[in-house]
């Protein structure tokens, strides 16, 4: 266990007393691991991520890593882990010998499910054949490669440090190393942007046969270059027919859209993010990590660890910067925030599952928002319809406490 200070429940502030009664059963665990360094920040970035020096302090951030774990076991009540995802930053720098012991340190600390999904996120520049068939031997058997356009003045703008023949490239090694399941991350709405190639971008993903594609627009977020130097982006109309053109020719090809920005062929989605987006529950370490833990007493805490890599490996300082417990007026905003980026919703018995309340709660907002056309009307279901996911945010307004 660690000697570091721990930071007590309740010290940020927030009361922990439990909001009702005890849950029926506890959701299933994941575990998130950050990893904060990348080669070079991009402009449009807003992901606490942090330039890598020649010298990446792998074996200290593991055991910080595994300490870190130490603290948060009291959150695990017995559980299996059902998948890990770790994501950054690029965790592709991050050697096979760490990320080897980083693997047996957890599963020593947590019970891994039999059939875990663990993802690790990589960037085309950081590919290498054998690195990579070495992560594949390590248990890791899901990669998500963030490719983002293959076209050169695309990446340019971007801020990117691959090209696109490396892209291409990468998506090969990855099947040559032994991965058949990997994601590739695509964004759309790029600065310039047209129609053309935005789908031409599409074509060039789906033709590299990924089973799952994050296909997202472009957004400028607070605290990042593009947020202060905005490039010129597609007009509305514009972004409007890439959406359109983009859903429809990822469906012919068997891409089955199931979130807001994620498509898959059969049986291939993240399980990892329906976890989240089913309000699961997840553990999360390394610097700035967030985490979402339920405990038997009907607490449903979120965490977040220390956000920079200096503050997190300093030996004086803890590793958890604040914790608090959802309160019951919170819970129904909280549940359907996730399980409404899911087209096809979640069943309505999941709601009093995950958070001890009833359906009979959301009754009085849940009949407005049918009204307006934006939830469905099937009881079995907690679902947006069609327009409700196209103004997710005004339904989701509906339920705010």
């Amino acid at each position: 266990m660690s000697d570091r200070k721990i930071l007590l429940p309740g010290a940020d502030g927030f009361s922990t007393a439990a909001p009702r009664g005890p849950l029926a059963e506890l959701p299933p665990l994941a575990l998130y691991i950050h990893i904060p360094w990348c080669v070079r920040k991009c402009p449009y970035c807003d992901f606490n991520s942090h330039a890598a020096t020649p010298d990446l302090p792998e074996q200290a951030y593991v055991d910080a890593l595994l300490a870190d774990l130490d603290i948060d076991l009291r959150h695990v009540h017995g559980r299996e882990l059902s998948s890990i995802f770790f994501g950054g930053g690029t965790p592709s720098l991050f050697s096979a010998a760490a990320l080897g012991r980083l693997l047996a340190g957890v599963e020593q600390r947590i019970g891994f499910a039999a059939n875990i999904e663990i993802t690790l996120e990589a960037n085309p520049g950081t590919f290498e054949q054998d690195k990579f068939a070495a992560y594949r031997a390590l248990g890791i058997n899901r990669l998500s490669i963030g490719i983002q356009s293959f076209q050169a003045q695309k990446l340019a703008a971007l801020g990117r440090i691959h090209n696109g023949d490396e892209a291409i490239r990468a998506a090969g090694m990855a099947r040559a190393a032994g991965f058949d399941n990997f994601n590739l991350d695509l964004m759309h709405g790029l600065p310039d942007q047209s129609l053309d190639d935005a789908l031409g971008d599409l074509r060039q993903a789906i033709a590299l046969n990924p089973t799952h594609l994050s296909w997202y627009q472009l957004t400028l977020e607070p605290n990042t270059v593009f947020w202060n130097q905005p490039p010129q982006l597609p007009e509305d109309d514009t972004l409007w027919d890439i959406q359109e053109a983009g859903q429809a020719l990822l469906a012919e090809h068997g891409y089955h859209q199931y979130e807001v920005s994620a498509y898959a062929q059969t049986a291939r989605a993240a399980r990892h993010n329906l976890n989240y987006w089913s309000f699961g529950d997840f553990i999360g370490i390394g610097a700035g990590a967030h985490g979402k833990v339920s405990h038997p007493d009907g607490r449903i805490l979120r965490t977040w660890k220390t956000r920079l890599p200096k503050d997190y490996l300093a030996a004086n300082k803890p590793f958890l910067a604040g914790e608090r417990a959802l309160q019951v007026a919170e819970l129904p905003f909280e549940f359907l925030m996730n399980a409404l980026r899911l087209t096809e919703g979640v069943a309505a018995e999941l709601y009093p599952l995950r958070t001890g309340l009833s359906l009979g709660d959301l009754a009085a907002a849940r009949l407005d928002a049918e009204k307006s056309g934006l939830f469905e009307t099937d009881p079995q279901r907690l679902a947006a319809t069609a327009k409700g996911q196209l103004f997710l945010n005004d339904l989701l307004q509906q339920f705010l406490p």
